[in-house]
C-alpha cells in the first residue's frame, strides 16, 4: 500500500478554568492532534482501500502519544474521540480509513480503555472545521464527559489530502451538573457503564 506523505502535524491544548461558574481548582484540559497527509486515492475510485489502515497505524500511535504527553500522561486521560476531513477530490470512505488506526492507537497507548472511540468525518475544502465528539474512555454513558472539540487547519485539507485527528481530555465538562452515570460509579465491564 502507499506510504504516508505527511505535510504537517499540529498539537494544541486548551485549559478551561470555568464556563461562567465557579473557577476550577484544576483546569479541564482538552487536546487535539492532527496530521494533514496526502490522500493516495484522491481523484479516482479504488475498490480495495482497506490496506491503507495498516499504513496509518504508526501515524495514529504518533498522534496519540503526542496528546498523552502534552496532557500529563496516561493516568490523566479520561475522554477521547477521533475524526477526519477528506479533501474535495476524495470520498467520505477515505475518512473512514481512520477509524481503526486512530481509535486503536489511543486504546492501545491508554492501556485498558474499554469504550468505543466516538468518531466523525466529512468532505471539505481548506479551512473546514470538524467537531469531534468526546466520551469517557471506559464508559460511554458517563454523561458529564459528553463533549466535543473543534479541529481544523487554515490551509488544509487541500483537494488531494486528508486531515486525520485525535482528541483527548483530562475530565468531563468543567461545570458538569446534568446527572447520569458518574465517573466514580463506572463498572468498566462493557464500555458503556
Amino acid at each position: 500500500m502507499p506510504t504516508i506523505n505527511t505535510r504537517k502535524l499540529h498539537v494544541s491544548v486548551e485549559e478551561i478554568w470555568h464556563e461562567g461558574g465557579p473557577v476550577a481548582s484544576t483546569p479541564l484540559k482538552k487536546g487535539a492532534a492532527y496530521a494533514v497527509i496526502e490522500n493516495p486515492f484522491a481523484g479516482q475510485y479504488v475498490e480495495e482501500i482497506s490496506g491503507f489502515m495498516e499504513d496509518l497505524k504508526p501515524l495514529g500511535l504518533t498522534l496519540a502519544q503526542k496528546l498523552i504527553d502534552v496532557l500529563g500522561g496516561v493516568p490523566a486521560i479520561q475522554g477521547y474521540g477521533k475524526g477526519a476531513i477528506v479533501g474535495t477530490n476524495g470520498e467520505i470512505e477515505h475518512g473512514a480509513l481512520w477509524h481503526v488506526p486512530g481509535g486503536y492507537a489511543m486504546r492501545e497507548l491508554l492501556g485498558d480503555a474499554k469504550a468505543i472511540v466516538p468518531s466523525t468525518k466529512k468532505v471539505g475544502s481548506p479551512g473546514t472545521r470538524l467537531d469531534i465528539p468526546i466520551t469517557h474512555i471506559n464508559a460511554s454513558y458517563v454523561r458529564g464527559h459528553f463533549d466535543s472539540m473543534e479541529v481544523g487547519c487554515n490551509d488544509g485539507p487541500k483537494s488531494n489530502e486528508l486531515l486525520v485527528a485525535l482528541v483527548m481530555t483530562t475530565g468531563g465538562r468543567v461545570h458538569d451538573r446534568v446527572g447520569g452515570l458518574r465517573v466514580e460509579d463506572i463498572q468498566g465491564v462493557d464500555g458503556l457503564r
